[in-house]
């Protein structure tokens, strides 16, 4: 073993991640996994994968959930008398946090993950991240950053879905999982309901349609599905809805 590894020991750099993540210590988890990367290998397990997920998800929606109560706020008191430049400091520095998180995730992905990915599940959970990510960094900033990574997210889940389709059950979760968000792009960046319901009706439907009482092997696949083709369902009856009263305005 080369001095560089010798001080580090894989699975101890993994528990000290799982310590951490229990401990709600998410910028910890993430330098340890950064950690297995830079001395051991970007190919992660599916644990090490998940941890590093969570967290970072776990701070991405704290700080989205701060911005969308700072810019409601902004917004509100727009019209009355009130110190909007202390608002809209808040909201930039939100917003400057978020996008500095954002744009880790999407670095480690382009440098390290996405390249040493193997074909199947991996590259279309690595290639999802990367429109997820995007997507929130097309929510906020400046009118020409907003563009630039709606577009980029648009082309890592077309990757994504393409790549799914090719190589995941219909009932895969990280196939639906995509799927589902993949679908809230075209509704929340696109604006486009009718897009949405398309994207979503049809990966629920497909995913229906391919469950096989007489296959022992999709028992597992289907428990861990069943959440997402909730909320696939829950999206088309919102989404369905918002056009009808848009067709009866």
């Amino acid at each position: 073993m080369s001095p560089a590894r010798s001080t580090f020991v894989r699975e101890d750099l993994f528990f000290l991640a799982e310590l951490a993540g229990e401990a709600g210590r998410h910028e910890d988890v993430i330098k340890q996994i950064k950690l297995i990367i830079d001395h051991f290998s970007p190919q992660l397990t599916t644990e090490e994968r998940s941890l590093l997920s969570v967290a970072y998800k776990t701070t991405t929606n704290a700080l989205r959930n701060s911005w969308r109560v700072i810019d409601a706020l902004y917004k509100l008191q727009s019209t009355r008398k009130a110190p909007l430049h202390l608002i809209q400091r808040q909201r930039d520095r939100i917003e400057s946090e978020l996008t500095g998180v954002c744009r880790d995730v999407i670095r480690l992905l382009d440098r390290e993950l996405l390249p040493a990915a193997t074909e199947g599940e991996e590259t279309v959970f690595y290639s999802k991240l990367k429109g997820d990510y995007c997507r929130y960094l097309a929510e906020v900033g400046q009118k020409r950053d907003r563009e630039r990574f709606a577009e980029l997210s648009l082309k890592a889940y077309r990757s994504a879905y393409k790549h799914a389709q090719a190589t995941l059950h219909p009932l895969h979760p990280t196939r639906l999982g995509l799927a589902l968000n993949f679908a809230v792009y075209y509704h929340d960046i696109k604006t486009s309901p009718e897009r949405a319901c398309h994207l979503a009706k049809n990966a629920f439907d497909n995913a229906v349609l391919s469950v096989d009482a007489s296959d022992p092997g999709l028992d597992q696949i289907l428990r861990d599905s069943m959440a997402i083709l909730q909320l696939l369902r829950d999206d088309l009856i919102l989404w369905s809805g918002e056009m009808k009263d848009s067709d009866e305005a």
